[in-house]
């Protein structure tokens, strides 16, 4: 960690402990046949990739995923469907960070999409009452930013907006892809397994 000023965090598999296999379920559980092909623990596909990178808008989603199904689905079914993703926060990752914090600048870089972020900027995603905004200085968000990771824009983007120095910055991220693209710009990285302790690494 010498010279490290900044950590940039991955939220899914990093923070969140993710469950793919539930939100498949899920989805095909709310007649979503295709759910197996279009959602990835790293990468959307189709309209789910599309809700993630901003193209298109939450009820948007609601509508073409309701096409695709060919019925009419609740939101509160889909949303319920999406959140099949969280599997648990751990809170002792929170107090990591909340640690860390006192010596770093730290920051989120998340391929996400406005259905998790509608609970995750809320106080009722932490048992301290504390939203995620309230862990970092700043929140990029792929929905936000028009890319998701690996696409260099949204690392580029990240970096000028931040005015983070690459080299003194450490990126924690789960997917590989994303690390090879981190590594490209001059972070110092690290890979964890989805909801791995990786505390031992400060």
């Amino acid at each position: 960690m010498d010279n490290i000023k900044n950590i940039v965090f991955d939220l899914g598999g990093v923070i969140i402990t993710l469950d793919r296999d539930e939100a498949v379920r899920r989805f095909i559980e709310i007649g979503v046949d295709s759910a197996e092909d279009l959602l990835d623990a790293y990468h959307q596909k189709g309209i789910f990739l599309e809700l993630e990178e901003g193209k298109i808008s939450k009820e948007n989603f609601y509508e073409q995923l309701r096409q695709i199904a060919g019925k009419d689905i609740a939101a509160e079914k889909i949303d319920y469907a999406w959140f099949g993703f969280i599997k648990e926060t751990p809170a002792y990752k929170l107090e990591m960070l909340e640690e860390l914090a006192k010596k770093y600048k730290l920051y989120l870089l998340s391929n996400t999409n406005p259905v998790i972020m509608s609970w995750a900027r809320t106080p009722q995603f932490s048992e301290k009452g504390k939203s995620l905004d309230q862990y970092f200085d700043k929140l990029y968000l792929s929905y936000e930013i028009g890319y998701t990771k690996p696409h260099d824009k949204i690392y580029e983007f990240m970096i000028q907006d931040s005015g983070l120095i690459p080299s003194e910055t450490l990126f924690i991220d789960d997917g590989p892809a994303n690390i090879i693209a981190g590594e490209k710009f001059g972070m110092k990285t690290y890979l964890p397994k989805n909801g791995e302790d990786f505390r031992h690494i400060f």
